[in-house]
């Protein structure tokens, strides 16, 4: 069932997303959290860790698997998921060190990387809730636009407008990762529930995942046959 919530704003969107990730570690201390990175979830990670310096909550008992990593990226940049991730959240709530679980963008062998990384998210039991952003394209992760649904994690190349689109974080487009790991959409879909947060500038891509056909051409719409999936749009 995809259920879609529409926002006043940006603040009003990473409230209510916050609030839903709050609730999964309440009721579940021990809970595996799928996060995102990119400009969209900043916000919710600021409310989390509001709620976290209030007392709120406890990250203490919860394990975080992130979506993806760019590949050829050491941790040490600024433009890691890894360091994006800390700067973020990891380093302002109670998290153990070892229960965050990024891609190894400096694997020597990507395939095996992911295989690994695959079968942790397994071993850790899945996904409880899985937070995702969506692409000007439709892509979540790093699944582009396609002829089919990947599955599982892979080492994927990114298409010239996803590379555009991170082209800001960046002095010049050149120095743009052009492949990264990331979740599969099969991994995603076993999420037992997904999230989705859209700002405004993405309601027409949000509108052909929600209500248009199916097809790894919009790799997002794919969650309209997930059983538990909520999409938060920012509606000017």
């Amino acid at each position: 069932m995809l259920r879609l919530i529409k926002a006043k704003s940006y603040e009003d969107m990473s409230k209510k997303a916050a609030a839903i990730i709050a609730a999964q570690v309440v009721k579940k201390p021990d809970c595996v959290l799928g996060l995102a990175t990119g400009s969209t979830p900043i916000g919710t990670y600021e409310e989390l860790v509001k709620m976290y310096k209030d007392g709120l909550l406890d990250f203490s008992g919860v394990s975080v698997f992130n979506l993806d990593e760019y590949y050829g990226t050491p941790i040490t940049d600024p433009n890691s998921y890894y360091y994006f991730m800390h700067d973020n959240l990891f380093n302002h709530v109670n998290i153990v060190e070892e229960n965050t679980n990024i891609p190894n963008g400096m694997a020597p062998d990507a395939l095996a990387e992911c295989k690994a990384y695959e079968a942790a998210i397994k071993a850790a039991g899945g996904v409880d809730l899985q937070l995702l952003g969506i692409g000007p394209n439709g892509h979540i992760g790093f699944n582009e636009p396609d002829d089919v649904f990947v599955t599982e994690t892979q080492h994927v190349k990114l298409t010239d407008s996803t590379i555009d689109a991170n082209a800001r974080f960046y002095a010049s487009r050149d120095e743009v990762p052009t492949t990264a790991l990331t979740m599969g959409i099969g991994t995603i879909m076993k999420a037992k529930s997904v999230l989705l947060i859209a700002a405004a500038n993405k309601k027409d891509i949000v509108e052909k995942a929600v209500y248009g056909p199916v097809t790894p051409q919009v790799p997002a719409s794919v969650l309209q046959y997930h059983k538990d999936a909520t999409f938060i749009l920012v509606e000017e």
